[in-house]
């Protein structure tokens, strides 16, 4: 499985947020300069994420976007959907009638519900102390690019 730009851009993000203290606001700029993206782009990937409500805009020289709930609660089945992603088998294994047998299309359709089960399962705050886990064993404490 691989993450389209859309997810990566998506995940980093709300990653991003994540290290803001008290989860306070950032600027898309800022989140832009610290994980290298670009920002128009991810400008346009916050506003689907907020009418997702995951993220919300704060208005206002200290303002920018934050988390709307923990990041406990934010699944990434839930940020790759905010921005029209999805995880799906090969396309030739999506239907059984594409599939060489039964047994090849099960197998797929098996990873497939195993992959979004997993997604469904992992949250911002799972990403996050992976993060500072990585930091750690680096030995650095810099800034962290997702």
């Amino acid at each position: 499985m691989k993450l389209t730009t859309r997810g990566h851009y998506s995940v980093k993000a709300l990653l991003d947020l994540t290290f803001q203290p008290h989860y306070g606001p950032a600027s898309v700029n800022a989140i832009a300069l610290r994980q290298e993206l670009p920002a128009p782009y991810l400008e346009k990937l916050l506003i689907e994420m907020r009418k997702a409500e995951l993220v919300r805009s704060v208005r206002g020289a200290q303002g920018g976007y934050q988390l709307m709930r923990s990041p406990a609660k934010i699944t990434l089945g839930q940020i790759l959907l905010a921005v029209g992603e999805s995880v799906q088998p090969l396309p030739h294994q999506i239907r059984h009638e594409d599939a060489e047998d039964w047994v090849t299309f099960a197998v797929w359709n098996r990873l497939h519900q195993k992959v979004q089960a997993a997604l469904e399962s992992i949250t911002l705050e799972d990403l996050y102390y992976d993060a500072r886990s990585w930091q750690a064993a680096q030995g650095s404490d810099a800034s962290f690019i997702v």
